[in-house]
């Protein structure tokens, strides 16, 4: 019996065995012309250390077939156009891998073909825009298929300490960038999204989706407006146009599900779902709060013909977040259940976006709506038979519609547009204040935004020397300060200069404005009256210069200078005293919900370097080194650090594929102490202060003037992936904070408990509570095995 055994074993592994390693991949698509959209024949695509070469067909369609199960860069040379690298590619024998790459023409090289760098920038951007690959994405270690947590490896971005998906832009606040999915603005990008800013525990795009991330934190072109760190634009893979396909992936806190194929000739979609079960986790752990999420995203695209496209997106959520009161064994799980809320929140966004290509560009027409439902309540006790010391209810609904012009006229590009935008805010606010009377009032606003832009660029001295510059205006009909466009007028300029083929200087400046928040712009006083009539349109100038050096084997080097000058940031009524919005953020809630007091002025400025190898002799890897001062005024006009002054930011992430489709890679992330405001000691332990808000008041007499210690944390992942004839299979672990590093964030205060568990109130003042400081530990090993399998 054990001899066969072991001969069933043996012809198990053996099937297997060639199963996975004695089928070939095939990488196939169409090359077309950027602006025209004309398929080009004639193209050649090399992939690189191979003397595998093909070129398109009368059609622009290539295909480069046996393939060995992996990754792949392909380098793409055509007369009268610029050279293009695709990075990474990813090849199964299960299926064909399908990439569309689009050509831009070159007039310097129409009359040959010049092996030069490809370029990772445009005449608009010449500097401050990373481009993120798939495969970047989904590999990335401590990501968890997180897009937002990817891109922390890139130069100017920091995160607060903790499990939050805020995203720091060069030292400014989290609320300061926008997000697109294809040509559609989505302004929730996580799930437990913070009201009036950004962030959340959990990412809601579906990373199997994406095809290429755009990240530009700094020189914004002109069609991207209401935006001060940062614009990511999220860009799409068309759905299979061959055969349906699909994929289930299980990690360790939530599964997905999802499909892709045509549903006609010309039509194709995609499709996700995905559920959490991390209440069932977080319950079966006795923690005290049980989070649930789910979200759907999908695609149809219609090819109408090669001048005509219509694609439709959607992207939603449903988010619940209860209290596990059971779990309350601990001080540490008493102060939480104390002072969390439970909360529900729904969101999505829906749009269309039409495309028509011309002989010298296109026209895209793109028109949308997103909504958020958000809701959270408190019970003292957090029993719901007592009185609510919280219970807030608020929705946000935006339409969209937006009109774009792109034209190449020889080595000019012209392109202008227009937008038009109607909100509707509506809330019921109730809380009970300790700093002041009870919050208690309802709200509706409608606002009209609106605006237009254009921008021009011109390659001069045989395309050595570009330049571009572009203007928009925006303005919102909410009062006589946003109104006319003309005083958001928002004009930029760049210049590159190639010194070589390989090295460049690139230069720009430009002033950018971004509407407050509508919880800022809807909060009205207990006379029902809108009392934040005097916002204005947040400003900065933002200056970059920068070199780039494109070396041989994909590497590239890059190092940035930036300076960035506010005005007009919101200053607000805050814990019964005052604080610069650009501070706050980076916590659960609602941010901005309170009255404004004044506006005034910030500055971030600094450093960047960075050193990336794309894929070569299956190396990658980043290293990216960012020295920064993010500093806003207080109170008194003066200059002091913000929340975000990390000062020093350094990042390495690098992996290695080895043979039979193994990959190992690894992120480590260090980081300068944030800066912290003490408490108000004497204020948090009044007794009639704490039954409403039993947690420490901060002092803002004292704003940032503590600062906590260097933070560092080393994530891990490994792959092994199984190509099988007809599907794919791949295994990961991934390791968040391999080395168990426990960080002590900023401590907070509590009262003194007798052995009963009762509060112990002050010898030296009856009206108030003995109170201690308790130390905030943050960090645990976390690691996740997953599994994707893939149809």
């Amino acid at each position: 019996m054990n001899q066969l055994k072991r001969l069933l074993i043996l012809v198990l592994i053996f099937t297997l065995a060639q199963n996975t390693f004695a089928q070939k991949g095939i990488i196939k698509g169409v090359v077309t012309d950027v602006f025209s959209n004309e398929s080009l024949a004639g193209v050649t695509l090399l992939i690189q250390k191979t003397n595998k070469v093909t070129v398109t067909d009368s059609i622009g369609r290539f295909t480069l077939d046996k393939l060995t199960p992996g990754f792949y860069n392909i380098s793409v040379t055509y007369i009268g156009y610029k050279p293009k690298t695709i990075h990474e590619i990813q090849v199964t024998n299960a299926k064909a891998t399908i990439v569309n790459i689009t050509l831009e023409t070159d007039a310097k090289s129409l009359g040959e073909v010049e092996v030069r760098s490809s370029s990772y920038k445009s005449e608009e951007t010449p500097l401050s825009l990373r481009t993120i690959g798939v495969a970047e994405i989904k590999r990335n270690p401590g990501g968890n298929r997180d897009i937002s947590k990817v891109v922390q490896s890139l130069p100017g971005v920091a995160q607060p300490v903790s499990f939050r998906n805020d995203i720091i832009i060069r030292g400014g606040a989290p609320n300061e960038n926008r997000f697109f999915l294809d040509d559609i603005e989505i302004p929730n990008l996580n799930h437990f999204t913070t009201q009036g800013s950004s962030g959340g525990p959990v990412g809601m795009i579906n990373v199997d989706f994406i095809n290429q991330v755009d990240f530009y934190s700094g020189a914004f072109p002109a069609n991207r407006g209401n935006a001060l760190s940062s614009v990511f634009q999220f860009r799409q893979k068309d759905g299979r146009s061959d055969r349906q396909s699909g994929a289930l992936t299980i990690g360790a806190s939530d599964f997905a599900i999802s499909a892709e194929g045509p549903i006609s000739q010309k039509t194709t979609y995609l499709a996700s779902f995905r559920r959490s079960y991390l209440q069932f986790l977080f319950k079966a752990f006795d923690l005290p709060f049980l989070p649930t999420y789910n979200d759907a995203q999908f695609k149809i695209k219609t090819k109408i013909d090669s001048k005509n496209e219509l694609t439709f997106i959607g992207l939603g959520a449903i988010d619940r977040f209860a209290l596990n009161t059971q779990a309350n064994d601990t001080e540490a799980k008493q102060y939480i259940l104390a002072n969390l809320a439970t909360n529900t929140q729904d969101n999505y966004t829906v749009g269309a976006s039409y495309k028509h290509y011309r002989t010298t560009g296109f026209t895209t027409l793109a028109i949308s709506r997103n909504y958020l439902n958000n809701r959270a309540e408190k019970y003292f006790d957090n029993n719901e038979e007592l009185p609510k010391k919280m219970d807030y209810s608020s929705k946000e609904i935006e339409n969209k519609l937006r009109l774009e012009r792109s034209d190449k006229y020889n080595d000019w590009k012209v392109s202008y547009g227009a937008n038009i935008e109607t909100g509707r805010y509506s809330t019921e606010t109730f809380y009970l204040n300790p700093y002041g009377p009870t919050v208690n009032y309802s709200s509706k606003l409608d606002d009209l935004k609106y605006g237009f832009y254009g921008q021009v660029s011109k390659e001069l001295f045989d395309d050595n020397l570009t330049l571009s510059a572009g203007v928009r205006a925006d303005g919102s009909d909410f009062s006589s300060l946003t109104n006319n466009p003309l005083k958001q007028l928002s004009p930029r300029f760049s210049a590159s200069y190639s010194i070589n083929p390989a090295v460049s200087l690139n230069f720009n400046t430009g002033l950018y404005y971004q509407l407050p928040a509508y919880t800022v712009l809807g909060y009205r006083n207990e006379t029902g009256e809108l009392t934040n009539k005097n916002v204005k349109y947040i400003s900065n100038y933002h200056t970059v210069l920068g070199l780039e050096v494109n070396s041989g084997s994909n590497l590239r080097f890059t190092a940035e200078a930036f300076y960035k000058k506010y005005y007009d940031y919101p200053m607000i009524e805050f814990q019964g005293d005052t604080v610069n919005l650009a501070n706050l953020g980076a916590d659960f809630g609602v941010v901005g919900n309170q009255p404004v007091v004044g506006l005034n002025g910030g500055r971030t400025y600094g450093f960047e370097l960075m050193a990336q190898q794309r894929l070569n002799k299956g190396f990658y890897g980043i290293a990216a080194l960012t020295l920064v001062r993010s500093e806003f005024k207080d109170k008194s006009s003066q200059f002091v650090p913000s929340g975000w002054d990390s000062r020093y930011i350094l990042t390495i992430t690098a992996g290695k594929l080895f043979k039979r489709n193994w990959e190992v890679g690894a992120k480590f992330r260090f980081t300068g102490g944030a800066p912290y405001t003490p408490y108000d000691v004497p204020f948090s332990s009044l007794k009639t202060n704490w039954l409403i808000n039993p947690q420490g008041t901060l002092d803002y007499d004292q704003l940032n003037t503590l600062r906590l210690g260097n933070f560092y944390q080393l994530d891990a992942r490994v792959d092994k992936k199984y190509p099988f004839k007809k599907w794919t299979l791949n295994f990961y672990v991934d390791i968040q904070n391999l080395t168990n590093f426990v960080y002590e964030g900023q401590p907070y205060i509590d009262v003194v408990k007798d052995a009963d568990g009762k509060p112990v109130t002050d010898p030296s003042d009856p009206s108030r509570w003995q109170m201690k400081s308790v130390k905030n530990d943050i960090g645990n090993m976390l690691p996740t095995l997953g599994i994707i399998l893939e149809l």
